[in-house]
């Protein structure tokens, strides 16, 4: 019996993927617990509309982050920090902090976006990498004062 995977399943197939299977597998298993249907013409075309739906989705995801990125790469966050003897700075500054200052700014930015090489805790600039998108990346700049 050929069916579609309307649920990730382990070892078995993805959402989406059309499988040849045993028929009592099928029924017994895979449909009862909801993770496959028929592959029927209504089905089959349920599944084309959701794939061409999810195309046009991340089109548009794509689109805003490339604007985004634009945006992002103007920015420069600055930070006031207390500092000891010989401008040491006590602490670092961390993602939370970064992501929260960017919220201030307006920008929707998850901190699992965030990628600090380094960790930041001297004075001056530091360049900071955000992932918007699979392959897309910008850089702000973080400045750091006393």
């Amino acid at each position: 019996m050929e069916v579609i995977f309307i649920k990730d399943l382990k070892n078995q197939g993805k959402k989406g993927q059309i499988k040849n299977v045993k028929d009592g597998y099928a029924e017994n298993f895979l449909i009862k617990n909801g993770y496959v249907v028929r592959k029927t013409k209504e089905n089959l075309s349920k599944l084309n509309h959701e794939l061409e739906k999810k195309k046009q989705e991340d089109e548009n995801n794509k689109k805003e982050a490339i604007k985004l990125k634009d945006d992002l790469s103007k920015v420069t966050l600055e930070f006031k920090v207390k500092t000891g003897e010989g401008d040491k700075v006590f602490g670092s500054i961390s993602v939370k902090q970064i992501k929260d200052e960017l919220q201030k700014q307006g920008y929707k930015i998850d901190k699992n976006q965030i990628d600090i090489k380094n960790s930041i805790s001297s004075l001056g600039f530091h360049n900071v990498n955000i992932n918007l998108y699979p392959e897309i990346t910008t850089q702000i700049k973080v400045h750091v004062i006393k």
